[in-house]
Parts: structure tokens; sequence; C-alpha cells
């Protein structure tokens, strides 16, 4: 694992209250561990270790009466810019904590932040703008295409339900259509009689069946059963 660049800044301030009572509330923050040097509070916090356990990614904060100082390391393959945005906002953190104990000098502290987050906005290149720019467009197109599946639904629904209705009436329909299609023994000797009227006294089976769609079998029995009952004669 290749070694880790580290950076120093340092800010002026004014101690106003004591070391011990500054270091009694850094000590209650997670993954902080505090110390005393020389008079100096020393704050640390270790990221990530290497593998050999030294440490790798860590910023130090020293407190002096004066003023504080800071160290902090940045991976050779991660963005400095994010690191340092990264640094300066748990530093901002810990100093918004001990505000009534120790007094940073604000100006130079917010020109520092304010060179940060020129540096992070400046590293934005067209390619994350363009990034931006099609997730806005995709999240339209998103949005656009869910409207329009609701509507899909929606008019899916009403068509399966149409579907199904039409379905019903052509059911009955047809049901309809055969029983009007089922002609009873009276009403077929009625038409064969017409039938046998109006073709000179003959009839073609196969022609009446297809022109009433009957079975031939049943016309057949029905002009058996008209001259069992003398309605019709055969002629030789």
């Amino acid at each position: 694992m290749p070694t880790p660049k580290v950076e120093r800044v340092s800010f002026k301030g004014m101690l106003l209250g004591n070391m011990d009572e500054i270091g009694q509330k850094i000590a209650k923050i997670p993954l902080y561990d505090t110390s005393m040097r020389n008079g100096e509070l020393v704050v640390t916090r270790v990221e990530s270790r290497n593998i050999h356990k030294a440490p790798f990614l860590f910023h130090i904060i020293t407190f002096k009466r004066d003023g504080i100082s800071v160290i902090y390391s940045i991976p050779q393959d991660s963005s400095e810019r994010m690191r340092r945005a990264a640094v300066i906002k748990n530093i901002a953190s810990i100093i918004s904590l001990i505000a009534d104990k120790f007094q940073i000098d604000q100006a130079e502290f917010l020109q520092y932040i304010d060179s940060v987050m020129d540096q992070l906005l400046g590293g934005i290149s067209e390619t994350y703008s363009s990034l931006f720019n099609k997730y806005d467009a995709l999240l339209a197109e998103y949005r656009e295409l869910k409207r329009l599946n609701l509507e899909l639904g929606a008019a899916n629904r009403n068509l399966t339900i149409q579907t199904a209705e039409l379905t019903t009436e052509n059911k009955s329909m047809a049901e309809q259509i055969k029983q009007l299609q089922t002609y009873s023994d009276q009403a077929l000797m009625a038409m064969v009689e017409d039938w046998v009227e109006v073709h000179n006294s003959t009839i073609d089976i196969d022609e009446f069946a297809k022109t009433y769609k009957i079975a031939p079998p049943r016309v057949e029995g029905i002009l058996d059963k008209m001259v069992s009952l003398g309605y019709l004669e055969l002629k030789g």
C-alpha cells in the first residue's frame, strides 16, 4: 500500500478555559483519542491502518493556547479535494463543540473553508456536469414513463373488462342464434311445405339444409314424418 501524502494547516485561536476541560468534551466523541503533551492537547482520529497496523488514514488536531495545528493524511489514489473537505468538516464539528472553551480565528478559519469549497467545486469536471444533466433527463423520462404506465395499466384494465363483457355478449348471441336455428318439427314441416310449393312440388334436401342451416339427416327425418302423416306424397 503506497504511503499517503501528509498535509498540515494551522489556525490562530485563543484558549478560554483549560485544556483538561476541552479534552473531557472531545473524549466523549466516538473514535477520537485525546492526550496531553507539553501542555498541549493532542486529539487523534485514526480512520484506517495499513497491513502493518500503522495509521494510514488519520487526522491529528493539536490545541495550543494561541491556536490549533492540524496534520492529516491523503491516500495517493484518492481525491485531495474531497479529503480536505472531509477533514475540515470534522474540525468544524469539534470547534463548535468546544466553542465556550476555545475560540478560533473565525475570519481565518472561514477563509480556509471557502478555499476548500472553491477547490472542491472547481474540481467538478464537465463530465460530472454532463452526468448530472443526463440524470435529470433520465429522471424526467422515468416520471413520464411511470405516468404512461399508470395510464396504460388503467386502459388495459378497462379493455379487460370490455373483453369480458363482449365475450359474455357473444356467448349470449350464439345461444340465441342456436335457438333460432333449432326449429320445432311443426315449424320445420311448415318450411318444407312452403319450399315444395315454391319449387314445383320438389325438394333438394342438401339445398334446403344449406339454406336453413339444418343438418340433412334432420331434413330427411322430417320428410319421412310428413309422408307418413300424409302431408306429402312421393312421386315415382
